[in-house]
């Protein structure tokens, strides 16, 4: 029998999977939805939801494709219940301030292009895009989470960049 099974143990695996997890799940919600209160009730929904399903998770399985599948389909319903497009948040700030008042504003700029860009595609793709490439998770994984096969995680990574490429392409001709 596993820590999951066990009464005494059961609330221990929690709390040890959820101090493991809670800001990888906070930080994919908060990039899929781009909205701190929306990302934050995402996340105490995954962790209710693990909570309510550790006597059936296999501990020798792992919990995090799970848990990463959960915090996905979390953030799709609460995006179709709350009727606001879905687009990927800031990326962290570093904790050492820039002196570079150039760079800031470079980067910033960036970040808006990106941001924008993302907002054009698809759920599946941004999905796919931010668990493959900003979370840097295998297309194994990622198929696994997404309930998809490999190759299509490959094809929604790949269109999600040719799209963004050529957004931010015609964005910066513009602005030329």
């Amino acid at each position: 029998m596993t820590a999951w099974r066990e009464n005494s143990g059961g609330m221990a695996a929690f709390e040890r999977v959820m101090s493991q997890c809670e800001r990888r799940v906070l930080r994919i919600a908060l990039r899929l939805l781009n909205n701190p209160h929306d990302a934050q009730d995402a996340a105490q929904e995954v962790f209710l939801r693990l909570y309510q399903h550790l006597g059936s998770l296999d501990e020798t399985r792992g919990y995090e494709a799970w848990l990463y599948r959960v915090t996905v389909n979390v953030c799709h319903d609460i995006a179709r219940s709350r009727r606001h497009s879905v687009e990927l948040a800031d990326l962290p700030e570093p904790a050492a301030p820039q002196p570079d008042a150039y760079h800031d504003a470079e980067r910033a700029q960036q970040r808006e292009i990106v941001r924008r860009g993302l907002r054009r595609l698809g759920e599946k793709e941004r999905a796919a895009l931010v668990l493959r490439d900003v979370e840097g998770l295998s297309t194994r994984e990622v198929a696994g989470i997404l309930g998809s096969s490999e190759n299509t995680v490959r094809s929604q990574v790949s269109t999600a960049r040719l799209k963004l490429r050529d957004f931010t392409g015609r964005l910066l001709r513009r602005r030329s």
